[in-house]
């Protein structure tokens, strides 16, 4: 298997975590978020990993180099300009029929081989990890007809939704809709693929999964170093 692992964010989100390194190489521990990445796709059975870097391309490739000391090939895929979430993959040639892409921030123990094999069993173009959460709203909604009378009020109601984890399973066949040198997001490509009434699955998973994206969520990796070092065992 190959994976694709998107680490070309400038990480605003994490400031103050990001000022002077680039968001993959923000330490967890001992390691960097993107290496604990790289090994949980080595343990699942990746043998090569490109890596689409843009923001201080040059310290993540000179801190990772090669993979060899993981014991997995890494290549990189340099962007000239950002290119949004998905819009890198264009610039990767010869991958093949069914590849993983992952957000280069997420921590998960969520069994990669299964959602691969789930995605190729299911002759799926994309397949989305996905986990369920609830969202409070903390005020009054209130819902209206057509002439403004209220006809349903919900104090501080909670919603559940999916919501996708940063890891997915693609089709190679999936490329043919993302341009070439331009900004492509993943929001871009659903929709485009939605159009298409194209076979696009959703892979839900119950397990632990961290998007390091803001302080609060570095900090709780942080405080839950000792299982995710168990992960990678």
């Amino acid at each position: 298997m190959e994976a694709v692992i998107l680490a070309g964010g400038r990480g605003t989100r994490l400031f103050p975590y990001t000022t002077d390194i680039p968001k993959p190489l923000v330490p967890v521990g001992r390691r960097p978020i993107v290496e604990i990445l790289l090994r949980r796709l080595k343990k699942a059975g990746v043998t090569r990993a490109h890596l689409a870097v843009n923001h201080l391309a040059q310290v993540v490739m000179e801190s990772l180099g090669d993979g060899r000391a993981l014991g997995i090939e890494i290549r990189y895929s340099v962007e000239g300009m950002p290119l949004g979430t998905v819009g890198p993959l264009a610039l990767i040639a010869d991958l093949p029929e069914h590849f993983i892409v992952a957000n280069g921030d997420v921590i998960s123990d969520i069994d990669i081989l299964d959602l691969y094999a789930y995605h190729v069993r299911q002759q799926a173009l994309l397949t989305v990890a996905v986990q369920k959460r609830t969202e409070r709203v903390d005020y009054g909604v209130l819902e209206s007809d057509a002439e403004g009378r209220v006809v349903r009020f919900t104090e501080k109601p909670t919603y559940d939704m999916f919501v996708s984890m940063g890891i997915y399973v693609f089709a190679r066949e999936v490329l043919q809709f993302v341009p070439k040198g331009e900004s492509f997001g993943f929001d871009d490509l659903v929709l485009t693929l939605l159009e298409r009434k194209a076979r696009v699955l959703s892979y839900p998973y119950a397990g632990f999964w961290l998007d390091i994206g803001r302080p609060d969520d570095y900090e709780r990796a942080v405080r839950e170093i000792d299982k995710i070092e168990q992960m990678l065992k």
